[in-house]
């Protein structure tokens, strides 16, 4: 497809606003990169404690694109149980502590996406390369094995260093689920889980920007939901760290990833809400009462479940205090992240203490000082992470407008008191003037007044 050539300008200058305002580093110096070079030549499997599970035929799921493999799975029967083998990328056996490039993944915290592909926090000849789970030989990982029964509970059975060998890089677009019953077997039984904690699974549809040489500019955005087997393979990641959660939370040490419950101001504001989108609320209903009984196949249903989770505030990360139960609202569970430690530095630190822990090995300082220490430096890359993402989704806003000028859209009310609508075509959120007193979901008709890629910035103005 050809995208306007003032638009692939636009787009250029664009990202390179977004690479100069928040310091991206696009590359590794050659001290890390030889010394990552060096440490994947020099790796050797042979030798230590780790156990052999290279006969258990591990398979990824994930884009078809992606090298970055952080999770190879391999699932059985046993009795009324299934079982999940869940190989996690040992990054930490060619990154030693305190070493350069330990250094710089402190320094970048996340890989960052949407920037010349991805940002990634190692560097590609580990991430992407020696220690990534692709089918092409024996890798070192950690390995969480949880059960999981009939009715959705969940159990964890081991925590172990081993290595492994996967069979088959599995993609998202290709995956036959008739060849793979047992996965869509665990993630049906997973949900289960899901209603009986009080979690809502909500799929939310991402924008991605499509090249269209029919579109003035030569770019639209639309809206893409997840594909099924995305949503069935997300439920093994969930259930290692609901169950990695429990395992550190009862051991009084971690850290977890949590998120408030909604506050009073933000329940009355949900009420509201929910009468905007036809939802009846009983003043003595709780709200986790009402979201059991909503269904999240209803588009109004879910656009207020997606409310309540926003309401709940940002995820954020905390060690382990008695004062405080960890708990994340939108998970209805303690809750950790584990299972991506090739693009999020906390990761690996959580498995490594999972493994102490699990095996009932003592926790040395160091490691809790670790720990102690991460919250501030991932709260620090995520609003960077974060910002980077909503500044390129305004930069595609503005550019896929900025040729249509005038035109009229359908939308929706989105905030009321902020005057923000979304687009119904490409889902666009932007302040509009001239709008009228309107509830949350009402339909309203907006003029796209400025489309300016240089600010990044979207305007409307109400016509009805």
């Amino acid at each position: 497809m050809r995208i306007h050539k003032e638009a692939q300008r636009s787009l250029k200058l664009g990202i390179d606003s977004i690479i100069e305002q928040f310091q991206l580093p696009l590359s590794f110096s050659s001290e890390i990169e030889s010394e990552a070079a060096r440490a994947a030549s020099n790796f050797r499997l042979e030798g230590g404690d780790r156990g052999d599970m290279t006969d258990l035929p591990f398979v990824t799921l994930d884009p078809a694109t992606s090298t970055d493999l952080d999770q190879a799975f391999y699932l059985e029967q046993d009795g009324d149980s299934i079982v999940l083998y869940y190989a996690l990328a040992d990054i930490g056996a060619f990154v030693p502590h305190g070493g350069c490039i330990a250094q710089e993944a402190w320094n970048r915290g996340v890989t960052i996406y949407g920037i010349e592909g991805k940002i990634p926090l190692y560097p590609i000849s580990l991430s992407q390369q020696a220690a990534s789970l692709l089918p092409d030989g024996p890798r070192p990982a950690v390995l969480v094995m949880v059960a999981i029964e009939k009715d959705g509970a969940i159990r964890l059975l081991s925590v172990e260093s081993i290595y492994c060998a996967s069979r088959a890089k599995l993609a998202y677009d290709a995956l036959d689920m008739r060849e793979n019953p047992l996965l869509e077997a665990f993630a049906k039984r997973m949900w289960l889980n899901d209603l009986s904690r009080g979690a809502m699974r909500i799929d939310s549809p991402q924008q991605e920007v499509v090249a269209d040489e029919n579109e003035p500019g030569g770019v639209r955005l639309e809206l893409r939901s997840r594909m099924y087997s995305e949503v069935v393979n997300s439920a093994l990641s969930l259930a290692v760290n609901i169950a990695l959660g429990e395992l550190l939370r009862e051991a009084k040490v971690g850290l977890f990833r949590t998120m408030d419950t909604p506050n009073e101001s933000a329940i009355r504001q949900l009420r509201r809400s929910a009468h905007a989108f036809g939802i009846a609320w009983d003043v003595s209903e709780s709200l986790y009462d009402l979201q059991r009984r909503l269904d999240p196949a209803n588009t109004n249903h879910q656009r207020f479940l997606l409310e309540t989770r926003r309401s709940g505030g940002r995820a954020s990360y905390e060690v382990f205090s008695e004062q405080k139960k960890p708990w994340h609202s939108a998970i209805a569970a303690t809750y950790v992240h584990a299972t991506a430690p090739m693009r999020r530095l906390a990761d690996r630190y959580v498995l490594d203490l999972a493994l102490l822990v699990a095996n009932r090995e003592t926790v040395p300082d160091s490691l809790i000082e670790i720990l102690s220490k991460l919250p501030g430096v991932m709260q620090r890359s995520e609003n960077r992470a974060n910002g980077v993402d909503r500044a390129v989704i305004d930069l595609m806003e503005a550019v896929s407008l900025q040729h249509r000028l005038g035109e009229v859209l359908d939308a929706e009310v989105v905030d009321a008191d902020a005057g923000i609508v979304q687009t119904l075509e490409g889902a666009i959120r932007a302040r509009a003037t001239n709008l009228p007193r309107c509830n949350h979901g009402d339909k309203v008709k907006v003029r796209i007044a400025v489309a300016d890629p240089t600010k990044r910035l979207v305007r409307f103005s109400c016509v009805m």
